[in-house]
Parts: structure tokens; sequence; C-alpha cells
């Protein structure tokens, strides 16, 4: 009798059970998907100066809200991911001519140049030089959607192809792309203004080519000759301070060391006969024990000690990241500099983002723009699930070289018309 009474309880129990564990499921998708989050416009950094007001009022993106994809656009992972994995959405195939560009040691640069598709806003001869990311080069499908965007508004782009990156051009010397070398890079843009003697250049760095135009505008006040301005995208500004995040779970840093460390292997290893032959001028100190060493790397940090340092001579791997990061080189750049990282970049540590924070706060011709989403290189935009061909991230550069173009050109009018009355006088 009591177990006829206690079975219809049953039920009930097991529904307890289920509704309980629907709720756990939805309380980490909310988690996961960072679903909470809000939606804002970006944090600003910058001096209030004349082009900063200007900046403000020409360039909408600045001011309004940056809205991601809402099922899975406020996770910095899955934005990340979706870079890292897919590029980008029905991404264009622009077509430009390759370039080769012998240097000083025998090695072959690479870069591919792409005519404007339109007039500029400015209707002058503007040139972007842009330097990828990590291992990337102009077929990547980020850079392609971005050179596209570009081209349509009037710019002639020249994207640099980090050496050893394309998969078809082979090592003419016993040499790769590192952290900030910017041999490669001076050298397209060293071409530019030669070929083009009228143009004027726009400088645009994403993740590690932030580091690499940076630093190369830092050297010397000579490269930032004809420069209008300077754009880097979700760099970490330091290799040293970085070193230490990098290997930490916090944020899945570590896998995603994990991973990019297995992408360099890949990529050194299919230059092996030229890095490690016996018929050709090894760097110093690279040897057959780097490239055992090299198979049982599971780090960007154990790589870059055992072999991307020695391609420079650095005795230690805290003085490669010291001399290779620019760090030590933002504060000499005098340009409009446009400094651009994600809150929710799961690569570059919060603690890596107080140094554009602190030279946006010193140095009046540097804008520093945080927005709460992005991701890594990611920036999607969508309504719900589908995301967008062309990104937020696109758009805001384009966004604020036309802005700078016509600063400038108001700025010289402004000169002449100065001149005109003086002269009359």
């Amino acid at each position: 009798m009591n177990a006829m009474l206690e079975t219809p309880e049953l039920p009930a129990v097991f529904d307890g059970v289920k509704l309980a564990a629907v709720a756990a499921v939805l309380y980490v998708i909310v988690r996961c998907l960072n679903l909470k989050s809000p939606t804002a416009p970006p944090d600003l950094i910058y001096q209030d100066t004349a082009l900063s007001r200007f900046l403000l009022k020409s360039c909408p993106l600045l001011t309004k809200e940056y809205i991601p994809p809402m099922i899975w656009g406020k996770s910095g992972h899955i934005q990340t991911a979706l870079y890292g994995k897919m590029g980008r959405v029905r991404s264009p195939h622009p077509y430009g001519l390759r370039k080769y560009l012998t240097m000083s040691d025998g090695a072959t640069a690479t870069f591919d140049l792409f005519e404007p598709l339109a007039e500029h806003c400015i209707r002058e001869d503007v040139t972007m030089v842009i330097c990828p990311g990590i291992a990337n080069h102009s077929e990547k499908q980020y850079i392609r959607t971005f050179v596209d965007y570009a081209q349509k508004n009037g710019y002639r782009c020249a994207v640099l192809n980090h050496l050893g990156a394309l998969p078809n051009i082979e090592l003419t010397s016993p040499r790769m792309f590192t952290y900030g070398c910017t041999w490669e890079f001076g050298a397209m843009v060293n071409y530019i203004k030669k070929t083009f003697p009228l143009t004027q250049l726009v400088v645009v760095g994403f993740s590690l080519g932030g580091n690499i135009v940076c630093k190369y505008l830092g050297e010397t006040q000579a490269n930032q000759e004809r420069v209008l301005c300077c754009v880097s995208v979700c760099q970490g500004y330091s290799a040293l301070r970085a070193q230490e995040t990098f290997m930490q779970w916090d944020q899945c840093r570590r896998f995603y060391n994990f991973l990019m460390a297995d992408n360099m292997k890949k990529i050194i290893l299919s230059h092996r006969q030229v890095l490690f032959g016996d018929s050709v001028k090894q760097p110093q100190t690279l040897v057959d024990s780097d490239l055992s060493r090299l198979y049982t790397a599971t780090s960007l940090m154990q790589i870059d000690d055992t072999i991307m340092r020695k391609f420079h001579g650095y005795s230690s791997l805290k003085e490669y990241y010291e001399k290779e990061s620019c760090l030590h080189y933002l504060h000499r750049i005098y340009v409009p500099l446009m400094l651009v990282n994600a809150a929710d970049d799961p690569l570059v540590h919060d603690s890596l983002l107080s140094i554009p924070r602190a030279l946006s706060e010193k140095q009046e011709n540097v804008m520093f723009v945080l927005p709460l989403h992005g991701g890594h290189l990611g920036f999607f935009e969508g309504a719900v699930l589908f995301p967008e061909p062309l990104t937020w991230m696109d758009k805001l550069v384009v966004q604020y070289t036309n802005a700078i173009c016509q600063w400038e050109r108001n700025k010289s009018q402004c000169s002449d018309t100065e001149q005109a009355a003086s002269g009359q006088e």
C-alpha cells in the first residue's frame, strides 16, 4: 500500500533532476559564452587635443557600441578560434603582384602589391604598408578581407609575407622571420617610397606585425618620413613581460601557446634543409642538437630560445625579447598612432595593456582603443549567429586612416591659405 502511494512521486523527482541538469547546462553556456556581458563603446584613452577631437567626430566607430554576434560573439575564445581556423567569412580574392627583394644576407623577402580600386577620399596617392601576424602572409583570409576593403576605399596596399611563412616560397638563406626583425618590412617600405615617390604611407600591423611596425618606426626618425599614421591591432608590446603569462593556464593561454608552437615547428621543419643543411652556412651555434630540442618543444619560448634568437646572434632569450620588443621604441613615434586591443583577448594578458594605456596618457599623438569584446583579431559583427564578412576591426582601421588623411589635408590647406595671405601683405 505504501509503495503504491510513493510511486507517483518518482516522476516528480526525475523531473527535478532533469530541471537541475538543464539549469546547470544553461549556466555553463551563459558563463562560457559570456552572454551576460554588456555591449558598449570601446574604452578610449587619449589626451584632449585638436586631433583627438577631430578623430572622435570623424570616426563614429570610436564612440558607437561594438555589437558582436549575440550567441557567441561575447566569447573571446570563440572569436579567437574562428579567426584562427576560418579567418573570415566569404573572404574576397584581391588581385596583387608579388615582388621579390634580395636582402644583404642572401634572404629573399617577398610582398604582394595591390592597386586601389577607387579614388581616395582626399584624391591623393596613399599606400598602406601592412605587416601580418605571426607566420602569416598576404594569402590569409583576414588579410585578404582587409586589403579588399582598403582597395575599395582608394588605398594601394603592400602586404609583407613573413620570411618562411609562404608554403610555396623556399628560403634562400638560413634565416626566418623573428618576433621583432624589421629588415624585410623596411625593405618593402623603401621599395614603395622609391617606386611611388609621391605616395604617402599608412603603416598597419596585426598582432606580431604590430610589434614589428612600431619598432620599425621608432628605430630612426627617417623611418617616419612620409608616414601619415600607424595602426597596431592586438599586439602584446613586450615579449619579456608576456612570456610568463603565456605559460599560465588562465584563459587557456598555455593551450594557445602549445598550438602556436606546433604551427611554428611545422614551418621551421618545412625549411629544415636550408636551416640545418650541411651545404649552407648556419647562424650562430645553430646545430643538429637544436633540431632535436625543436621536436620536443611545446611552447613558443622554447622555440625562440632554441632557434629564433640565434638567427640574430642573441646570447639569451631575455636579451632577444628585450631587443626585439617595441616597448622601448613606442615613445619615439611622433606620427598619429592608434593602438587597438580587445579586453577579452585570451592571448594578451590584462597586465600588458598597462603599456599602451600609460603611453596614451603621456603622448598626444597616441590613442588607445579597447573594446570589451573581439578576442584576438576576431572583432566579428553580426545579428545573432552568422558573422558578417567585414569586421569591426577592418572598418575601424580604414575609418581612422581616412580621418587622418582628411586632417592632414585640412592642415595643408590652412597652411597654403596663410602663406597666400602673408604674400599679399
